[in-house]
């Protein structure tokens, strides 16, 4: 058997262990590298599993309030209606028209020697005013004269709160009667007055609150 002497095997020992050495260092890169990423998984698994308990936490506690506040936006949209609706009867009450004060100022205006025998009126849509057909009879030494003064005297009082005030006479004629009056006869004449306003002025105006309404506003 032949015999060999490797007289460089320190030298062969070295070069291989320089070989390994590389090696090596990847090896251990490799596991501190798996290290970290094994630690951020279970990082990552430990936040979404309180991310979750959080989750079931609020959905709990929403469940024991959902009914409340389905129960509460429900009421809510009751007293919505409720508003609208009051809201709607309040602008009808505030910006209907009142007969009786306007027959008032005409019944201040009609003196005792005048007479009304028809009163017809019309209330427009939209708030387009309103139209009055006054007929009656004015008895005097000078009838016309009489129907005039009333005419008059209506527009001083209906301009005091209406605007947009116009009366003209539709007829005026002179009549063959003749009426005593306080012990003296009188000629009559009798005459159809057109009357037009507009009684939504100032407060009174669509859309303008009125001093109650404005006072609880501010």
């Amino acid at each position: 058997m032949a015999l060999h002497l490797n007289l460089l095997h320190e030298e062969i020992r070295e070069q291989r262990q320089r070989q390994r050495d590389p090696l090596k260092i990847g090896v251990m890169v490799l596991i501190a590298l798996g290290t970290i990423l094994f630690l951020y998984y279970m990082f990552s698994a430990y936040r979404t599993l309180e991310i979750k308990t959080r989750l079931s936490s609020i959905e709990r506690d929403w469940s024991k309030v959902e009914p409340q506040v389905t129960a509460a936006q429900k009421r809510s949209a009751e007293l919505n209606d409720i508003i609208k609706t009051t809201k709607v009867l309040e602008d009808y009450i505030e910006k209907r028209f009142f007969w009786g004060p306007f027959l008032q100022k005409v019944a201040r205006c009609v003196a005792p020697n005048t007479q009304l025998t028809n009163v017809d009126g019309t209330v427009q849509d939209e708030y387009k005013g309103v139209t009055v057909t006054i007929e009656g009879t004015a008895a005097g030494r000078e009838p016309r004269a009489a129907a005039e003064d009333l005419r008059q005297m209506l527009v001083e009082q209906l301009g005091k709160d209406y605007k947009d005030v116009k009366i003209e006479f539709k007829t005026l004629e002179d009549l063959d009667t003749i009426v005593n009056v306080s012990g003296t006869n009188m000629a009559m004449a009798h005459y159809i007055l057109n009357v037009s306003f507009n009684p939504y002025s100032g407060a009174k105006a669509p859309g303008a609150p009125t001093t109650e309404r404005a006072a609880k506003q501010r």
